[in-house]
């Protein structure tokens, strides 16, 4: 069982900056996938962001994509996204997750967090 719990999200204006970080429990975060997805209200589920058990290997949505960057530090068991630009339509609540492959697609993900809100004004 592997514990996950985000923390950053907030309120922002459109054009700022948040930093999103997801603490995960366990000896062996350091060979887990990590995804971060996101869900605003009345839609599905969104792939956002994963990355690497080494870090080396990172892919996002496109809607996301030359604004976030997802980054890992192992020796903390964290796993960051850094959303630069936001948008109105960046909010949601984010979640992160553990992958058991290098997936875009939610179901190959085993464990979750209990989610961030990030609210972007215009």
């Amino acid at each position: 069982q592997v514990q996950l719990v985000e923390s950053g999200g907030g309120l922002v204006q459109a054009g700022g900056s948040l930093r999103l970080s997801c603490a995960a429990s366990g000896r062996t975060f350091s060979t887990y996938v990590m995804g971060w997805f996101r869900q605003a209200p009345g839609k599905e589920r969104e792939f956002v962001a994963r990355i690497s058990s080494s870090g080396g290997r990172t892919s996002y949505a496109d809607s996301v994509k030359g604004r976030f960057t997802i980054s890992r530090d192992n020796a903390k068991n964290t796993v960051y996204l850094q959303m630069n630009s936001l948008k109105p339509e960046d909010t949601a609540v984010y979640t992160c997750a553990v992958g058991q492959s290098f997936s875009a697609n939610y179901y190959a993900y085993k464990y979750w967090g209990q989610g961030t809100q990030v609210t972007v004004s215009s």
